[in-house]
């Protein structure tokens, strides 16, 4: 088993994909961070104390997540779909041929990954975040535990999002398909998903299933909540939210190694 996580391991950081993603999100998620701290400033003040300056640093440190899942997730789903595109898979059969082995190895090295991602992200949410807060005059709340606690939640949520995309990597191994459907399901349809579920208790009971809204349950902030604020369904609890998480990675898992992963390979 260790030497599986090691093979994934060395896998990983042996290509470019994780570094420029990585980088990727460092200025993505920075950008974004800056520039919701410098409009909350602008709010704060605009506001006559209706704004708290409370309100503020949990929306910018929650930015890693909000905006940031899809590079984790897109990071999981390459690492499995890479082997089937370039045919590693074969030699990584023969070497390890107990398949469940090779997946639990993946498993790992998927979290591994996302844990990067995430103190990747967080050092640029929590770092250009804090000090555009700093300049605009809002309290950074870097010495509150409950910001901590965010932060450790956010991190977690990505290392889960890596999973989810091993998972879907190995229940659909062709790239493009995983690649398009990734981006198209988590840049546009469920952002529109959970606008329309808010309007009607029913849907907005089931729309907090959906799994950008368990991450924003899971780490306890985020900037879709404000799209949906007249909603009338209370959001999951935290380590709800978590376990739906975990579901959607368990499911692609199972569903991924009952299937494609059984398959003869060429």
């Amino acid at each position: 088993m260790l030497r599986s996580l090691r093979s994934e391991l060395l896998k990983f950081t042996t290509t470019r994909a994780w570094w420029v993603l990585a980088l990727i999100l460092f200025v993505w998620v920075g950008f974004t961070a800056g520039g919701i701290a410098a409009l909350g400033g602008v709010l704060v003040d605009e506001s006559q104390g209706m704004i708290g300056q409370d309100a503020i640093p949990p929306l910018v440190y929650s930015v890693v997540t909000a905006t940031g899942y899809v590079f984790p997730l897109l990071f999981g789903a390459l690492a499995s779909t890479t082997e089937f595109r370039h045919q590693t898979l074969t030699p990584t059969f023969l070497a390890t041929p107990r398949r469940g082995t090779v997946l639990v190895g993946k498993v790992g090295a998927g979290l591994v990954g996302g844990v990067v991602f995430g103190l990747v992200g967080l050092a640029a949410t929590v770092g250009v975040g804090a000090l555009v807060l700093g300049i605009v005059g809002v309290d950074t709340a870097l010495d509150a535990s409950e910001t901590w606690a965010l932060i450790a939640r956010a991190l977690l949520a990505m290392a889960l999002w890596a999973v989810i995309g091993v998972g879907l990597g190995v229940l659909m191994p062709n790239q493009v398909a995983v690649i398009v459907s990734v981006l198209a399901f988590t840049q546009f349809l469920e952002p529109l998903l959970r606008v329309a579920a808010s309007f009607w208790e029913w849907t907005a009971a089931v729309g907090r299933f959906l799994p950008g809204a368990a991450t924003d349950a899971l780490v306890g902030s985020s900037i879709y909540s404000l799209a949906s604020a007249g909603g009338v369904s209370d959001a999951l609890e935290w380590w709800q939210g978590g376990l739906v998480l975990a579901g959607y990675a368990v499911l692609f898992l199972v569903a991924g190694a009952l299937t494609t992963w059984r398959r003869d390979v060429t």
